[in-house]
């Protein structure tokens, strides 16, 4: 019988990282499910479908690269042989360019940009040393692909995701090691739906979108398991947009 297949996956703690988890997870893989918020990963686990996999709960700064490497290295002698990686981790700044801080700067590059480069590194490292291909997908934003005010830092790190992504794709290719990337418009979680509680909020962010409506956790994950799957062989150093329209107009 053929071992299940295995994926790590960043941010699960809620949200967007949960669903996709979940998504995964009905598709028959076995998980390693990171946040530095381990306290929450007990919601995660209890997920009816995650629940029935083997899925390991393991604790990841991605501002350290001792974390990094300690997190593949569980993952891998937990699950055995990795063949997904889901960089969905991230940190958000809504801030005017004028009043960002350095330390500001520095914990969302860390996170989004730098933190995925490096677990992409271990990741690649690993498939490459078992003579495996693998599969990474990344979470972008059409943040770092159009311009919008008061998120700069943020749309930088998403715009470096981006070109990483086409980067690492062309390096791995004869690896058998496809990376690619997706740019999202405004998902509907959890903590989105507190944000754009107030109607002025809500209808400033629909009116940037041509189909006037958010995305669902459930989309994005279903774009994931796309770019994961065998349909997707000849897909690498791409950024699939799940925006409504949003980069098109």
């Amino acid at each position: 019988m053929d071992r299940p297949r295995t994926a790590l996956v960043t941010g699960t703690a809620a949200g967007l990282g949960r669903a996709i988890a979940a998504a995964l997870a009905r598709e028959g893989y076995d998980l390693a499910l990171t946040d530095l918020r381990t306290d929450m990963l007990k919601n995660t686990l209890a997920h009816s479908d995650i629940a029935k996999r083997k899925a390991v709960p393991i604790a990841l700064d991605l501002r350290s690269q001792d974390s990094i490497a300690a997190a593949l290295a569980k993952a891998a002698a937990e699950l055995g042989a990795l063949d997904l990686l889901v960089n969905n981790a991230g940190r958000a700044l809504l801030k005017p360019v004028v009043d960002v801080a350095d330390a500001e700067w520095d914990d969302v590059i860390d996170i989004n940009l730098k933190g995925a480069f490096f677990l992409s590194q271990q990741f690649g490292r690993h498939c490459i040393a078992h003579g495996r291909p693998g599969v990474i997908v990344s979470m972008a934003s059409t943040h770092g692909m159009t311009g919008i005010a008061g998120r700069s830092v943020y749309g930088i790190s998403k715009a470096g995701l981006i070109q990483m992504t086409r980067m690492l794709a062309i390096e791995w290719a004869d690896k058998s090691i496809r990376v690619n990337a997706i740019a999202p418009t405004t998902v509907m979680t959890e903590s989105r739906q507190q944000l754009l509680s107030d109607p002025k909020a809500r209808e400033a962010a629909l009116s940037r979108i041509p189909t006037r409506r958010f995305a669902t956790p459930e989309e994005i994950a279903a774009a994931v398991v796309y770019l994961a799957s065998p349909g997707a062989a000849s897909v690498t150093g791409h950024t699939l947009t799940v925006d409504g329209g949003l980069t098109a107009v």
